[in-house]
C-alpha cells in the first residue's frame, strides 16, 4: 500500500527519451521540436496495449483530455514515419499544461501527487502545494464525514455500554452470563448477516417502524434506512461489545463495597458515581472508544448496505480506486492518510495512559 501510494514508474518506463529531453525543460516555454521528436519515437516503442492503457490513466489523471489524445497521437506516430508536427495534428499538444502533465509524470518514478490528491491537495505549474478546484475532489470532505460518524458511533456506544456494563458487573451467576452472552452473540455472527438484519428492521415497513405506527408513537414510517440515522444505529449495535467488554473488564475488578461507602458518607448516588466509580472505570471507557473509533474509521459494508451516497465513509473511495477506476496509487494513499491518522490516535492514546500512571 505505502509503496503504491509514492510509485509511478509508467510513464518513466514508457518514456525514457521524453524523459531526458523535458529535463531541461522550464516547464513555461512552449515545448520544443526536440520534445515532439522524443515524444513521438517512445510512443513508436510502445508495443504493449496494456502498458500503453496504463500510461493513458496516468496522464489523464494529471491532465483530463489524454484519453482521447494519447491514442489519436500514437496512431498518427506509427501511420507516419517520419516526424510529426503534433501541435498540428491536434491543438491540444500546444498547450504547455499537457506538456507539464507529461514532464511531470515522466521525470519521476517517485511521486507525492497521490498522497496530495488523497488531502484534496497538488502541485500547481510552479511547483508549489496548492489545493484541488472545488468540484474536483471531495477526499477531505470525506474524510472529515468518516471522523465525524466514527467519533459520533464512540459516543453513542458510550452511552448505552457503560451503564450496560455496569449492570453487567453488578449482578453475580445466571444473570451476569446473560447479559454477557448478549453482547458477545453478534461477535459470532458475520457481519454481513448483522448488516441485512438491520436493512430489513429499518425499512419503511420494518420491525422498527411497524411497532411504531401501531402503537401510535407516529402516523408514518419514519426515513432510518438509505440516511445517516440508519448508519449509526447498524454501526452502534455492531461494534458495541468492543465497548461493553474493555469497561466490564475495568469495573468487575472495583470493590463494590466503594458505592456504599460514599454513601454512607452522604454522597448523593449521583455524585458517588461521578467521583468514585466513572475516575475507576475511565480506563475501561477510553480503551473501548480507542478500538470501537479505529474500527469504525474503515467500516465499509453497513455504510454501503444501509447508508445514502451523502453516507458513504472513506472506505468506500478506497474500494472505488481498488476495483472500479484501477487506481491503486490513490488507493494506496487514501488508505495510508488513513493508517497515520490511526496511529496518531493510538500516540495519542499511549501518551495520555503513561501520563495517568505516572501521576500521583
Amino acid at each position: 500500500m505505502m509503496k503504491s501510494a509514492v510509485s509511478d514508474p509508467v510513464a518513466a518506463r514508457t518514456l525514457p527519451a521524453t524523459a531526458r529531453s523535458v529535463s531541461s525543460w522550464d516547464r513555461t516555454s512552449p515545448p520544443t521540436v526536440e520534445m515532439q521528436a522524443a515524444f513521438v519515437a517512445d510512443l513508436r516503442q510502445i508495443s504493449d496495449d496494456q502498458l500503453f492503457g496504463d500510461l493513458i490513466r496516468r496522464l489523464n489523471s494529471a491532465k483530463s483530455g489524454f484519453r482521447t489524445l494519447m491514442p489519436k497521437t500514437r496512431k498518427a506516430a506509427l501511420d507516419t514515419a517520419g516526424s510529426i508536427d503534433l501541435v498540428a495534428l491536434d491543438k491540444r499538444w500546444g498547450d504547455i499544461s499537457y506538456w507539464q502533465a507529461v514532464s511531470a509524470a515522466a521525470s519521476s518514478r517517485i511521486t507525492d501527487r497521490n498522497l496530495l490528491a488523497a488531502v484534496d491537495l497538488q502541485r500547481d505549474a510552479s511547483g508549489a502545494i496548492a489545493s484541488l478546484p472545488a468540484d474536483t475532489s471531495a477526499n477531505k470532505a470525506i474524510m472529515l464525514r468518516t471522523f465525524v460518524m466514527a467519533l459520533t458511533v464512540t459516543g453513542a456506544c458510550v452511552l448505552i455500554g457503560f451503564p450496560f456494563a455496569m449492570i453487567a458487573a453488578s449482578v453475580d451467576g445466571w444473570k451476569r452470563q446473560l447479559l454477557l452472552g448478549a453482547v458477545l452473540l453478534p461477535l459470532w455472527t458475520s457481519l454481513l448477516v448483522r448488516t441485512a438484519a438491520w436493512f430489513i428492521l429499518l425499512q419503511d415497513r420494518g420491525l422498527i417502524n411497524s411497532v411504531l405506527m401501531q402503537s401510535g408513537v407516529t402516523s408514518s414510517p419514519i426515513p432510518l434506512i438509505f440516511n445517516r440515522a440508519g448508519v449509526i444505529i447498524a454501526m452502534t449495535h455492531v461494534l458495541l461489545p468492543f465497548m461493553v467488554l474493555p469497561i466490564f473488564s475495568v469495573l468487575i475488578g472495583i470493590p463494590k463495597n466503594l458505592m456504599p461507602a460514599a454513601a454512607s458518607l452522604g454522597a448523593h448516588p449521583v455524585r458517588a458515581f461521578l467521583n468514585v466509580l466513572l475516575p475507576l472505570g475511565l480506563r475501561g471507557v477510553v480503551s473501548g472508544s480507542l478500538l470501537v473509533f479505529m474500527s469504525a474509521l474503515g467500516y465499509y459494508i453497513t455504510p454501503a448496505l444501509i447508508g445514502g451516497a451523502k453516507d458513504q465513509m472513506i472506505s468506500s473511495v478506497i474500494a472505488y480506486y481498488a476495483t472500479g477506476a484501477a487506481n491503486w496509487g490513490m488507493a494506496g494513499a487514501l488508505g495510508l492518510v488513513l493508517l497515520a491518522a490511526t496511529m496518531i490516535l493510538y500516540a495519542i492514546y499511549l501518551r495520555l495512559s503513561s501520563e495517568r500512571e505516572t501521576s500521583p
